[in-house]
Order: structure tokens, then C-alpha cells, then sequence
């Protein structure tokens, strides 16, 4: 199968609307704490030493804090855990780590072995040891394995958890590394296998190769024997489009290459390349998810699509036989259209059906469609549940109709089984339960936000609750990029917080996917106001509902969900009584050139451009924050090798808010990526310290 899909207020400020471009470079150059965006700089690394040891001192000394970490590393080392696994051939792969690995290892399995309580597995590489034995601190990217013997593996390991990797190749026979393999330098991009001696190779090839956002913006064919630099140009996009990647589908019958051209988030362009290199645009719009399986094409719209006198709603998802449709065919069948309920969670293709995933008021709902001869027939899914959240994918797409099926709630510990369509479900694995989950109950409440949009919430509270406001509640969020937050199961929410007594909340706000399309769109750029708005409203519904009281209700979130709660913290300081900001994007300023930055601009705007910077002014927490404002306590958390959300972030704002003395605390962990952990210890004690600062202040 390939799919390519775009890759994961104030009035009156200092810059006001006639200041243009001059007056925002002049605020960029009087920014006096602009010297910590230098990641690795000798003197910013010092300061985050300082900032560090502080929060240890106030949050990590307890004997409290000690068992809390102790029993979120337990939970997540745990050797119960379900072992998710991915099947390549004959057998079933999973990474895992765990207290006897912490830097993980990459094993196999067969699917009888997989079938009993504790399978034998097949080591086939130990990150621990080879971090040893070569002096690193590889973290686990991913491996993809050449069919159909899938001996040789493009393993991809990054330092430290940084998107930045290198790719290796890897010998499964002798469990060696090939000498004088491929081999891809660390940088952002991959290397994708087109037989056993070439490969597609996007990367960073020198000065001009990469785009403005810091991804590939070059693709080449590179054939064993030569260096890479020897390797042939396939495609080469524009400094300014996103991401340049390029991939072979290798379903038997229906081998294709393609090159796929990412402008920016919703705006990609997807080729197929012939065998004499040439390149055919498959014509759908740029906004539209493209999908080639077998076949078939599909769209997942984001926009109306127009054609031979039809007009087909955003959220749609259409199918039309590839080969006709390039050729010029437009004949589509509707595998789903929206309501004002629903949207698509998601779509898979097994051998012969495809299995809807679908969101009905943000609770989970499967079907499974069929082509005939008549059109595509629809059918129930045999075996899903009515309640919880569902996620399914395929075991095999080339040669079964197998799916594994997840389902999970906040409260129920996951369940991995083996479906066949049409028959019931085989449950194979049940993750324990980590937490007395037997006081609480899930709810779902509706909020109003500003403009009279409904605006749904779950709730997870202690079934004897008193509706006096004086109840801790943790209220998390996302609000961005079409990603829709439903009901999960984790062991440290339940042991950090619930176990203790605590409400728990999720907003499932604009910005996010719950709606479909129309509910991202409907808080983009110019209208990103409307995301806080919602989640102020969450909030408010709340403490209206006496559930909790300011004082009593803490936020967190991350990455777009930390810029969320940096927003939370700068508009609606009443609202909280106490804020956790993490890897988040902040000086919506500069964010562009930093890192990853510039990829984002579909999402929020460009602030160069005086008409947008504007609007994002209004939504830029470094900027909107007031030193003679009252805010809540704040604990502000990054990782020094996210090399996606740029730490200066994080470090600029701790900065700014710490030099005014408001109550703020700041923890960078020196490793972990944008997830901010590089192992379990690291993110066991990164859950503590949040845990501990929100039961400090919301008690």
C-alpha cells in the first residue's frame, strides 16, 4: 500500500499593526533572551543546569515524589505490557524496552508463538549493547525490510531521540550490520528500498538540498557500489515546499514507484514514476489524502471536490480504479460522507474489504465495505464493541483479510485481537490493569463555547464526587493539525492522578480532527482564536457544573497542546490554578526559523507578512505575556535534542516569566526528542515532576 499524507488576545501591543516588517526585526533583535535558542551553546546549557537543579530541589526531593517515579517506571517497564507487533514475512517484529533493556531491543516472533502468554522471542538487535559497544545513545527509529525474503532490513536510529537519524543496513541471517552497505548520514529524511541493490534516498545531500522547514527537498535513486553522491536526481522540489520523499510499492501485481511532493500541511502532490523515469501526476486535489492500494485509489477530502456535475462534500472518501482514473477516468464510488456527527477516523484496506473507521460524536463506530461487480456492498464489523475507543489495521493487506483490533477507555486496560473479517474476534492480548480504576466513572458533558459552538469533553471523576468545585481536575488538550484526541487507557494517568483521587478531562476542541476537516479548518490562522475559546469553555462548563473551581483545575499540554496552554496561561490566567506547558511553541514570532518551524505556516500563518503577523500576534505567548499581570504557578518542560519544536521556546519563556518573578519552574531533560524522553526512566521522571507540581497546587 502507499499513502502519503502531510507528515505527524491582546490589543495595543508594542508591534501594532503599522509596524510591519521593520518593527518585528527590530523586536527580534531587542529580544534580550534570544542567545538561549543556541541548543547546545556552552552558556544556555549552563542556565538549563540552573533551571533544573531548582525544579529537583522543589519537586523531586519528596520521599512522595521518589515512590510516584518509582511506580510510574514499574508501569512502564512492566512486562505485561501488550507487545504490539508488526508482521514482515514469516514472522511477527516488535521493539521493546523494558527494566533489563532500557534503550530497547528488536525482536520477532511467529504468530503461534504470539498466541501464548509469554511468546520466545528472537532477539535480532540490542540497542543497549550496541550503544556500549560504539559509545552512543542510539534510540530506536524503525526498520523496513526488503520482500519477498525480507533478509536485509534500513534500520533507522537516531541519537538521543532526535528527528535527525542515520539509516543502516542490516543483515537478518547473520544479525550483522552489511559492511559496506547502505548507509545515510544523520540528517532528516530516509532511505525507502527499491530491489536489494537500490534504493531511494531523501536527505541532506549539502548547501541547497534541503528546504526551508529543514526536510528533504531533493530525492535520488542510489544503487549499490556508489557512493551516494553519486546516486541520480528522481526529484527536486521547490526551497520552499515542505517535504520531498520518494517509495516503491511492492504488492505482488501491483508494483509502482512513487514521488510525493509536500508543500506544506493539507497540500501535497503525489507522482508515479514510470520505468524510464518519468513522472505522472496523479490529478487530485492537493488537499486531498491520496491512497493506492492494489487497484484501487482512494481520496479523503479535505475540500468540496467538484465533478461531471457532482459536488462531494470535505470529509468525503471516494474510490475510483487507479489505472482508469489516470488515465483520465472520473467515475468515484462514496465510501463515506460525512454528517454533522460523524467524520473518518480512519481506513483500511485488507485483501479483499476495507474496514471504515468512523467518529460519531467522537466515539468509535466500524464497517466494512466490499467491492462487487454492483459497487462496493457495506456490512457490519462482527465482533466490535459498542463502547470504546476502536482501532484497527491491517495484518497482512497483500494476503489476508486479518486485522488487529485495539480497543481501549480510560478506565479499561487495552485489549489487542485478531479479526477476521466476518468472524469473531480472537482476543490475544489484555494489558493489566495498572491502577484501581473501580472509584471512577466516564462521562461526557458538551460545552458552549464563545460563538455557540458545541464543543464535546470527556470526564473521568470518582463516582462519590461532590459537586462543591473543590475536586483536582487536570484538563488536557491538543487543538491542532486534524488530530483527534479520544479515549485511551495509560497506567500513568491512572497512578499519578486518578488513583489519588483526581478528575481527569479531555477538550476535544477545534483545531482537532473529531469533526472531520471543517473542525481543524474552522480555528486555522486567522481563526486560532477559536480553539482557545473552546477549551476556556471546557473549562468554564467545569466550574459552572461545581465539578472543580480555578484553584482547583490544572491544564496541560504539549508541542500545538503546549502553545495551547501558553495561550490558557496568557488570556485566561483566572481561569487555572496551575499550568504545565510542554515541548511547546511559544514566540510565535520567530517560530518559523527554528527548526521545523516553517512547515507549519498552513497551520498558523507567516509572521513576516504584516497582514498575518496581525492575527498571530494575538496568539504568541511570549509576546502577550504582561510582567503586571498575575499568573498561575507554572511548570514549563522541553527536552534539549527536540529538534522539531525548537527548546528556545520553552527556554525564552521560562526566561521572560522568572525575570518578572511570577511562579514559574522549568525542567529539560538533556535527551528525548520531541516526545521529551529518550527511555523509560527518563519519562517516568518527567511524569513525576508534572504530577507532583499539579497535586502541590490544585490540593
Amino acid at each position: 500500500m502507499a499513502k502519503f499524507s502531510q507528515l505527524c488576545l491582546a490589543a495595543g501591543l508594542a508591534l501594532g499593526l503599522a509596524g510591519g516588517a521593520h518593527a518585528q526585526e527590530q523586536a527580534v533583535n531587542d529580544d534580550p533572551h534570544q542567545w538561549l535558542e543556541d541548543v547546545e551553546g556552552e552558556r544556555s546549557l549552563a542556565w538549563v543546569r540552573e533551571q533544573n537543579a531548582a525544579a529537583e530541589a522543589e519537586l523531586a526531593a519528596t520521599p512522595a515524589f521518589q515512590r510516584l517515579e518509582a511506580d510510574l517506571l514499574a508501569i512502564y517497564d512492566s512486562d505485561d505490557r501488550i507487545p504490539v507487533v508488526s508482521k514482515q514475512g514469516e514472522y511477527y517484529y516488535n521493539f521493546w524496552r523494558d527494566r533489563n533493556h532500557e534503550r530497547g531491543i528488536w525482536r520477532r516472533t511467529t504468530l503461534e508463538e504470539y498466541r501464548k502468554p509469554q511468546p520466545q522471542w528472537e532477539v535480532l538487535l540490542d540497542l543497549d549493547a550496541l550503544n556500549a559497544a560504539e559509545g552512543e545513545n542510539w534510540v530506536w527509529h524503525g526498520a523496513d525490510c526488503l520482500r519477498p525474503d525480507y533478509a536485509r532490513c534500513l534500520i533507522a536510529l537516531s541519537r538521543g531521540g532526535a528527528d535527525a537519524n542515520v539509516t543502516r543496513e542490516f543483515d537478518l541471517s547473520t544479525r550483522q550490520w552489511v559492511e559496506d552497505g547502505f548507509f545515510r548520514p544523520e540528517a532528516k529524511g530516509g532511505l525507502q528500498w527499491i530491489d536489494r541493490d537500490n534504493v531511494y534516498v531523501y536527505t541532506d545531500f549539502g548547501d541547497g538540498s534541503l528546504t526551508s522547514s529543514g526536510y528533504p527537498r531533493v530525492v535520488k535513486q542510489w544503487t549499490r557500489g556508489t557512493s551516494m553522491e553519486q546516486a541520480t536526481v528522481v526529484y527536486e522540489g521547490q526551497p520552499d515546499d515542505m517535504y520531498i520523499a520518494a517509495m516503491r510499492d511492492h504488492t505482488p501485481g501491483f508494483e509502482r514507484d512513487f514521488v510525493s511532493r509536500t508543500l506544506a500541511f493539507y497540500n501535497d502532490e503525489l507522482y508515479v514514476r514510470g520505468a524510464d523515469g518519468t513522472l505522472a501526476k496523479v490529478d487530485a486535489p492537493n488537499s486531498a489524502n491520496k491512497n493506492v492500494h492494489r487497484e484501487w485509489l482512494t481520496l479523503e477530502l479535505r475540500e468540496p471536490l467538484a465533478v461531471e456535475g457532482r459536488t462531494y462534500p470535505a470529509g468525503s472518501l471516494l474510490a475510483a480504479k487507479f489505472d482508469d482514473y489516470m488515465a483520465g477516468a472520473r467515475n468515484f464510488e462514496v465510501l463515506f460522507e460525512p454528517t454533522d456527527t460523524t467524520s473518518l477516523a480512519g481506513i483500511t484496506f485488507t485483501r479483499s474489504h476495507v474496514v471504515l473507521n468512523v467518529l460519531d460524536d467522537v466515539k468509535n463506530r466500524l464497517s466494512v465495505l466490499t467491492p462487487g461487480r454492483d459497487g462496493w456492498a457495506s456490512g457490519a464489523f462482527a465482533g466490535a464493541p459498542e463502547f470504546g475507543t476502536v482501532a484497527v489495521s491491517a495484518v497482512d493487506s497483500d494476503a489476508s483479510d486479518a486485522v488487529w483490533m485495539t480497543v481501549t477507555d480510560y478506565l479499561t486496560p487495552s485489549t489487542l485481537s485478531l479479526a477476521e473479517i466476518g468472524q469473531t474476534p480472537e482476543t490475544l492480548k489484555t494489558m493489566p490493569a495498572f491502577f484501581d480504576a473501580s472509584t471512577h466513572e466516564i462521562e461526557q458533558h458538551f460545552a458552549t463555547s464563545k460563538d455557540g459552538t458545541r464543543v464535546p469533553y470527556f470526564l473521568v471523576r470518582p463516582k462519590d464526587m461532590a459537586l462543591d468545585g473543590s475536586n483536582p481536575t487536570l484538563l488536557y488538550g491538543y487543538g491542532g493539525f486534524e488530530i483527534s484526541l479520544t479515549p485511551g487507557y495509560s497506567g500513568g494517568v491512572g497512578k499519578g492522578w486518578l488513583e489519588q483521587g483526581g478528575v481527569y478531562a479531555v477538550a476535544n476542541i477545534r483545531g482537532g480532527g473529531e469533526y472531520g476537516p471543517r473542525w481543524h479548518q474552522a480555528a486555522l490562522k486567522e481563526n486560532r482564536h477559536r480553539a482557545y475559546e473552546d477549551f476556556a469553555a471546557v473549562a468554564q462548563d467545569m466550574i459552572d457544573r461545581r465539578i472543580t473551581s480555578p484553584q482547583h483545575l490544572g491544564i496541560r499540554g504539549g508541542s500545538n497542546g503546549g502553545l495551547l496552554t501558553g495561550n490558557m496561561l496568557t488570556q485566561y490566567p483566572d481561569l487555572f490554578g496551575a499550568v504545565v506547558i510542554q515541548v511547546p511553541l511559544l514566540d510565535m514570532q520567530r517560530y518559523h526559523k527554528l527548526l521545523a518551524g516553517a512547515s507549519w505556516m498552513a497551520e498558523y500563518g507567516n509572521p513576516d507578512r504584516p497582514e498575518e503577523w496581525a492575527y498571530i500576534q494575538t496568539f504568541s505567548p511570549y509576546h502577550l505575556f504582561d510582567p503586571a499581570k498575575d499568573y498561575p504557578p507554572t511548570l514549563i518542560l522541553t527536552s534539549t535534542r527536540d529538534d522539531r519544536v525548537h527548546p528556545g521556546h520553552a527556554r525564552k519563556m521560562h526566561a521572560l516569566m522568572s525575570e518578572a518573578g511570577k511562579d514559574v519552574r522549568y525542567y529539560e531533560n538533556i535527551e528525548g526528542g520531541h516526545g521529551g524522553a529518550a527511555n523509560n526512566r527518563q519519562a517516568a521522571h518527567m511524569d513525576a515532576l508534572y504530577y507532583t507540581f499539579l497535586w502541590q497546587q490544585l490540593k
